[in-house]
This record gives structure tokens, sequence and C-alpha cells, in this order.
């Protein structure tokens, strides 16, 4: 049985800062001013969704403000300026991981524990999700998690301090990297004037960057070691098959004007920011022409894509990232292109359910910044740029 689902929304730009109800919130309470009226709990639920993920949905009057924590066997959501609600009774299916649920009030906020059958790791930001009001719902907030390691909460700790609760969810699992060097084999990229090819650039940089994030405790995983060809949507599917927690994705531009240079980082978006952002993406997007076989097969995996309401989580995810990664480049003193720290494009090479970012490192057309990024000292510098970007990354709810 499935619980709220909701009509596949196209995904632009716009639409992702509308919707604010798939926005991902910190794991932080905010103060108690912040509140127009105390919050109140209208209904609590559980469903079970495909590959087996338990589903359990917080309806609540106003936007709720939270924080998780797991003791053994337990998922407790800590919900601030909040009263218990006795006539609100839990749905529960019967083939999920929650046996019961109960109401805990602690201060001014209302603990929401779930006794499970098995234990559970922390949750990913791309499974939880805020719901805006939607005719006869209100606030929603929905949590997908499934059977596995147990968190390190004590068992009776139901933690009401955001530091706390960020404190005891701290990874039990290395975070997942999929780092993915552009072009390859028989698709070059763009070549600079002196003959430098954007796939060499970047399978270079991509080495690096595997080595250094592994040496700092995250697992990487290359879509490409060597001198390859692939599909965009082949890129794609291998940060799914791993369970990627983020996907970085290097290319080297190329620009008409021989004086243009610097970095730029892009997010997906269905409309281009600006008509530079969409002409790039449709460059990217045509390596897959090269090899036409499946290319209307992959239209339609993006349909699916899509569709999923993890999508929008996903979109903000991204933007954190990205943001942080631009960050990150300017602090390295790494030249920016002129223009936004993040810029949006619908590159089909970051459709999928993993948040992630596309990476222009620099213009392989401007003569100097080719000779540039063809150093050992330079790819260093964008290597540990990017790699400060990785650790300064909320991978937490």
């Amino acid at each position: 049985m499935i619980f709220d689902i909701i009509k596949p929304m196209k995904i632009t730009r716009r639409n992702i800062l509308k919707i604010t109800g798939f926005s991902i919130i910190a794991a932080s309470v905010l103060p108690r001013v912040a509140f127009a009226a105390r919050n109140s709990l209208r209904s609590l639920r559980t469903g079970v969704q495909p590959g087996n993920k338990t589903r359990l949905v917080i309806e609540t009057s106003a936007r709720p403000s939270y924080s998780l924590s797991y003791p053994t066997g337990q998922l407790v959501v800590n919900i601030a300026n909040m009263s218990a609600n006795t006539s609100v009774s839990a749905k529960l299916a019967s083939n999920g991981l929650v046996k019961s649920i109960a109401q805990v009030q602690n201060g001014d906020a209302l603990q929401i524990v779930a006794n499970l059958k098995q234990s559970i790791a922390q949750i990913p930001k791309s499974s939880v999700m805020i719901l805006e009001p939607n005719g006869d719902n209100d606030y929603r907030l929905v949590l997908d998690f499934v059977a596995g390691a147990t968190a390190t909460t004590p068992k009776g700790t139901y933690t009401t301090s955001s530091a706390t609760a960020t404190t005891a969810i701290t990874a039990s699992r290395k975070y997942i990297i999929v780092v993915d060097a552009g072009h390859g084999g028989k698709d070059p990229g763009c070549i600079g004037k002196g003959g430098t090819r954007e796939k060499d650039i970047v399978l270079s940089v991509a080495k690096k960057l595997k080595n250094k994030l592994d040496s700092n405790g995250f697992k990487t995983y290359l879509t490409r070691d060597g001198d390859k060809y692939l599909k965009l949507a082949d890129r794609a599917a291998i940060a799914e098959k791993r369970k990627a927690d983020l996907f970085i994705s290097l290319h080297a531009n190329a620009n008409p004007s021989r004086k243009m240079k610097g970095f730029s980082i892009y997010t997906l978006s269905e409309k281009a920011s600006d008509e530079e952002a969409k002409k790039l993406a449709e460059a990217e997007n045509a390596a897959d022409k090269i090899g036409v076989e499946g290319f209307t097969e992959f239209e339609e995996n993006i349909r699916i894509a899509l569709s999923s309401l993890q999508q929008h989580a996903v979109a903000e995810m991204s933007e954190e990232y990205a943001t942080g990664c631009a960050k990150s480049f300017k602090r390295a003193s790494i030249e920016q292109q002129p223009g936004p720290d993040v810029r949006h494009a619908p590159f089909a090479v970051l459709r999928s359910t993993v948040p992630g970012a596309l990476l222009e490192l620099g213009h392989l057309s401007n003569a100097a910044e080719e000779k540039l990024l063809k150093t050992s000292s330079h790819q260093d510098k964008l290597v540990n740029a990017i790699v400060k970007s990785v650790k300064n990354y909320n991978f937490e709810v």
C-alpha cells in the first residue's frame, strides 16, 4: 500500500523554489518566536513503498521544525513547538517496519517515537520531505527508510537538541561519491587550440579526486577510469547502482570568445538559467547522439525519474552542494567565469535520484587556461577545492 502519491510535476527552477514543501530542513529547532501559532498533530500513518521501504507520514497543522534520533529499535522524530494529541491514533501498515507509535511530550517539543521491528541507520536527505498542504491534507513530514545498521544513539535517549542529534547520527558508513569524467572514447569533448582534449583533462582530475576523497574517508567510484565512451544514461545509472550520496560530473568548457575563462557550476533544471547555459547543455547532451542507439529508451527513463517525488528533494540538495562548491573554488582563488555562482540547465547526465552537479573546471578555448588546466599543480588545486566542498556538504537530514 502506498501513501501520499503526488501527481508528476514538471521540474523547473521556478517550481523547485516555489514548492517549498519538498525542501529538506536541516536538523535544527527554530526559535519559538518563529512560529505564529503552536503546531498541532493531525495524523500519523505508515505505508510501504517500492523496494521494501517503510514510509512514515506525520501530518501537522503548520510546517514542522524537526530533528531525528535513532535509539536501538526506534526512530524518534522530535518536533518543536508542538503538544501531544491523544485523539490521534496511528494507522499502521501490517507489512512495514513500524510496529507501534507513541507520543512523548518533552518540554515544548513533541517526540513521535516509532518502535521498529528492526533497527535502521540514519535516514538520508533524499528520503525525507515536507509536503505542502494539498486538498484535505495539511503539512506532511514524510520519511522513507529500510532495515539496516543500527545508529548510535543509546536506547531510551530521546534527543531534543539538534546538536546532540547530529552527533548521535554520525555516519555509520562511508558516504558514497560517484565522480564522472565527462566524454571519453570516440567523444573527445572540446579541444583547445593547443590540442588539449577535454576527455583527457577531466579523467586526470577525476582520478586524483577519487584518491583524495578516498583518503578523506569517502567511498568513491569513477564512471570511467580509462578512455571509454559512455552514454549519459549509463553515467547516471552508475550513480544509482552504487547508491551514491553525491554525483559530481567533471567537464572543461569552450566559448566562442577566446577571452572567456573561469570555472562554472551547474545543476539540473528543465529551464536554463540563461542562453549560455542552454547552449552548453545542448552541447553536452549531444554527446549521446554519437551513439544513437538507446537514446529513445533513455528519454523514457528520464520521464520516469521526473515523475518521482524524490526528484524535487534531490534538486534542492544539488543546489546546496553546488553553492558550497562555488564558495570552495573561490576561497581557493580559482577564477570564476563571470555570472552567478550556480547556473541551471537540462543536463541529461544529472537526471537521476542522486544529488549532483556538473563542474566546468575552466575553458580550453582560452589559451592561458588551456595551459593551466594541463598542469598537475592546478589540477591538484581543483581537486583540493572539490574535496573541501564535499567535506563541508551536509549529508545528514
